[in-house]
């Protein structure tokens, strides 16, 4: 048997079947009810999720931004939803020594044109100190805004790596959603692609195919050499800074004590 590329049968070794369009589409399809009801159980979650119950703080609680402390009222810019991200901090770590996760899930979250348009504000929350957060953001370029909740209490401090939501009623301000872990996903539209590709994430706690590549532990694509060799160490920072002006190596690469 001769192998064409119009011959249907053809396998390839390690791969999953070669069928023709027809037989695709009506697998292809069997898998659209599954994905349907996936869907339709992510509404129903999130019509939950907009029943929770609130915890109402003051307000007035002050964060730090560029223009020195602010009440956290500000940071809704004058809407009545506000979306934040807690991302984690580093004390006298160097730029490629912040969190790689944190920096992951700020870098996908760079325009919040839409949120804006929908009455929703955004902003970034770290318990970094200031003049570290302000260096930080200007040579990744972020242009949302950042506050230092340092010293600052929960829900507005507190522990840092979630996307947290609050909504604000005049003067008065509630908490009421708030997640991480894998829950942070839902911004990372990099993530959400990679699961439509054939090889999905790359990482080892998947599913696969037999004979597909071997993945790898999660997170690894977060930090990478100058090379974008996925690694962890001397040479590497959060894959993002590669992106940064000036962003070579240097000789103050360090993580100043933090694990995986």
């Amino acid at each position: 048997m001769t192998t064409t590329p119009s011959d249907p049968t053809t396998a390839v070794p390690g791969r999953p079947p070669v069928v023709d369009l027809a037989t695709w589409q009506t697998a292809r399809d069997e898998l659209l009810v599954r994905e349907k009801a996936h869907t339709h159980e992510g509404d129903a979650l999130a019509a939950a999720r907009r029943r929770l119950p609130m915890v109402e703080f003051d307000g007035a609680v002050e964060v730090v931004g560029p223009d020195g402390p602010v009440p956290f009222l500000d940071l809704f810019q004058g809407r009545d939803e506000l979306v934040v991200y807690k991302h984690m901090w580093y004390d006298g770590a160097p730029h490629q020594g912040q969190c790689e996760g944190c920096t992951t899930t700020a870098w996908h979250v760079k325009d919040a044109v839409y949120l804006n348009a929908r009455g929703v504000s955004f902003a970034i929350l770290t318990t970094g100190r200031w003049d570290e957060v302000a260096s930080y953001v200007e040579f990744m370029g972020y242009t949302q805004p950042w506050y230092s909740v340092r010293d600052v209490d929960a829900p507005v401090g507190g522990s840092m790596g979630y996307l947290t939501c609050f909504l604000r009623d005049g003067d008065r301000v509630f908490l009421t959603y708030s997640t991480t872990g894998r829950g942070n996903e839902r911004v990372n539209g990099s993530l959400g692609l990679l699961d439509m590709t054939p090889y999905g994430r790359g990482e080892a706690w998947e599913d696969n195919p037999e004979d597909w590549p071997e993945g790898r532990s999660p997170c690894w694509s977060w930090r990478s050499d100058a090379e974008g060799n996925a690694t962890w160490g001397p040479t590497s920072r959060p894959v993002p800074q590669w992106t940064r002006p000036g962003a070579t190596p240097v000789e103050t690469l360090g993580r100043h004590g933090h694990h995986h």
